[in-house]
């Protein structure tokens, strides 16, 4: 049988994840949060389960839900989107897959920035479409928009951006919207926005999403996730937002990869959206778990580099050993009991700059206990 991803390997989550296991390391390698999900959350899916609401859910999503995204859109960042652009996913990783798969036909190009998260290169190439990778600034991960503007051709069908961007923490400002839908004017050119970490930002900063530029709006698909905003990573429940033109050819793959997602976990969603405390408080919540893992690692030879959102924070090893970042994480866990992501796995090319990744989705015990343990090293 001949592969279509020859080159695909066991995720770096998995493969993280099992070596922490077995080592018994406190795991902060992988991106899930280590307490409860919302009682009350959890309470509102039990209670449609009892009403019997555990059939098929409509394809595109419970209205109800859907109406509910678009009015906390709306509340967020001051834009009207229609409640029939939205379209409920098995988690943003699916709505992910469905974008690329109807959008990207055989040999389109689509430009992307490593290090990036590990589903957008397999989508690509399931498409058939060339990917095209740009590396961000080894530093702080800023998009090189010089060289995108050499890297679009007449072939380039999409774009993907990731803000908050997974694994840096880095976010894009006004100025790189700007600037991209600059350099995609009067193009056939779709953007993939990312933007599953949208409220988790930090330091004053704001979220700049595609949908609050008039003009990307009109050409771009944002893609979210429950699993990301209400702790519950295991749900995998997530959501589109695109112009009609596109959300038709989207719902077209969406239907025959899974039809619909869980029913009850969806009218539970949709009640939980009315009040907006559920999710504004995550900015200050999760920056304060950021400032305590940055705080208890300052005695530790670790350089962090600057996080301004999402729940992971990357250091240099640069000062500490000269193995490669995955030997580094490796020795980590093993050696001395805390698991990490090295950043090499996110990079098309392996570019190696001796990072690691923590996420700080935990417990305060549970970070006290890691930082105490890398201090050591």
């Amino acid at each position: 049988m001949t592969s279509k991803l020859p080159n695909a390997q066991t995720s770096i989550f998995a493969v993280m994840s099992k070596m922490a296991n077995e080592s018994k390391a406190i795991n902060l390698a992988q991106g899930f949060p280590d307490f409860d999900v919302s009682p009350v959350l959890i309470d509102r899916i039990h209670y449609y389960m009892q009403q019997g609401y555990n059939q098929y859910a409509p394809m595109p999503g419970v209205q109800e839900l859907r109406t509910a995204i678009a009015k906390k859109i709306e509340k967020t960042y001051s834009v009207g989107i229609d409640e029939d652009d939205v379209t409920i996913t098995a988690g943003a990783t699916q709505g992910l897959f469905a974008v690329i798969t109807a959008i990207v036909h055989a040999g389109d190009e689509v430009i992307y920035f490593d290090p990036a998260y590990d589903s957008y290169l397999p989508a690509i190439q399931l498409s058939g479409g060339i990917p095209v990778n740009i590396n961000l600034d080894k530093d702080d991960f800023s998009i090189p928009w010089e060289e995108v503007a050499r890297k679009i051709t007449s072939k380039t069908k999409l774009i993907i951006i990731n803000t908050p961007h997974n694994p840096s923490g880095a976010i894009l400002s006004a100025e790189d919207i700007e600037e991209l839908a600059r350099l995609i004017r009067d193009k056939e050119i779709y953007v993939l926005s990312d933007e599953v970490y949208e409220h988790l930002i930090y330091d004053g900063e704001e979220h700049h999403s595609v949908l609050k530029n008039e003009e990307l709006k009109n050409k771009s698909i944002a893609v979210y996730s429950f699993g990301k905003t209400f702790h519950a990573t295991g749900w995998k429940m997530g959501y589109t937002i695109a112009p009609d033109f596109l959300t038709a050819e989207i719902r077209k793959v969406h239907q025959f990869m899974v039809f619909s997602v869980s029913t009850a976990t969806q009218w539970a969603l949709a009640d939980y959206l009315q009040d907006s405390k559920n999710y504004e408080y995550l900015s200050k919540f999760f920056q304060a778990k950021r400032d305590l893992l940055l705080s208890l690692m300052k005695p530790s030879r670790f350089i962090p580099v600057k996080c301004q959102g999402t729940y992971f924070q990357t250091f240099s090893y640069r000062e500490i050993s000269d193995r490669t970042d995955r030997e580094m994480a490796a020795w980590m866990t093993k050696t001395h009991g805390v698991a990490a992501i090295p950043l090499s796995p996110f990079y098309t090319d392996g570019s190696d700059h001796k990072q690691i990744r923590l996420c700080f989705a935990k417990s305060e015990d549970t970070l006290k206990q890691a930082a105490q343990k890398l201090c050591q090293i």
